[in-house]
């Protein structure tokens, strides 16, 4: 079964990798239900794919109801759901000594619950059809630990492991499952990082010599998430780690 008509739940969908895969798998014919908190942003991107076929909810992943009424009212509109792309994620960045409490539990609901509340919304649905395919947004992040990034990081080795795990369990019912790890990625992501010293640090990293070799553009892991999307039944990439070229990390 290739791209088109497949139907595909993208959720963070309204910004970054999110917008550029629901841009591109809209261009590839797919059926697409896009979800995020900001409609207006989802909206834009239904007015961008004249033709295709795009649904659009709202919903905060770190709330259970409103991830489920995503999968309901795709279930409703196309009948089954053939991939889940949990994409929906924050990076604050902040050393462990300073406490930030908000900070964290933000990251876990996020980062954490959120792709959890996906999988099990969309689980059912799945083990039912005896097939389907979870894909979810981690970080190269999920494989090394920087000063400042612990939290983060944290979340993205769970995930990492709650994504094995679900492999493992579901791969009987022919539930294929993808974890995609990008290096740096021009995105919002660093509009959720709270300290400004580095916030402004790593944004000024874009005008320096040789920047375009560091940081990828969002399209472009959109690209990578269209190929483990088309692989055949039997065959499953498990695990895809993309760095930018220049990215020492």
């Amino acid at each position: 079964m290739s791209i088109k008509d497949k139907v595909i739940v993208i959720m963070g969908a309204s910004s970054g990798i999110g917008e550029a895969t629901a841009n591109l798998l809209a261009q590839k014919g797919a059926k697409l239900t896009i979800a995020a908190r900001r409609m207006n942003r989802l909206e834009e991107i239904v007015q961008h794919n004249v033709g295709a076929e795009i649904l659009q909810v709202e919903a905060d992943v770190s709330r259970a109801d409103e991830v489920q009424n995503v999968i309901d009212k795709t279930v409703e509109k196309y009948g089954r759901v053939d991939v889940m792309f949990n994409n929906a994620g924050i990076m604050p960045v902040n050393n462990l000594a300073e406490i930030a409490r908000d900070e964290w539990q933000n990251i876990a609901d996020i980062n954490v619950k959120g792709v959890l509340n996906g999988i099990a919304s969309v689980l059912p649905v799945m083990k039912k059809q005896k097939s389907g395919h979870v894909i979810t947004t981690s970080s190269v992040l999920g494989y090394e630990v920087l000063p400042g990034y612990a939290a983060y990081s944290g979340s993205k080795y769970a995930v990492r492991a709650i994504m094995e795990g679900l492999r493992q369990e579901e791969r009987s019912n022919n539930i294929k499952t993808t974890v995609i790890a990008p290096g740096t990625v021009k995105t919002e992501l660093f509009n959720s990082i709270n300290n400004q010293e580095i916030k402004e640090q790593l944004e000024s990293m874009s005008d320096m010599p040789g920047a375009d070799m560091q940081a990828m553009q969002p399209e472009e892991i959109a690209q990578a998430v269209a190929f483990v999307i088309d692989t055949p039944a039997n065959m499953a990439v498990n695990e895809m780690v993309i760095r930018p070229t220049g990215q020492e990390v």
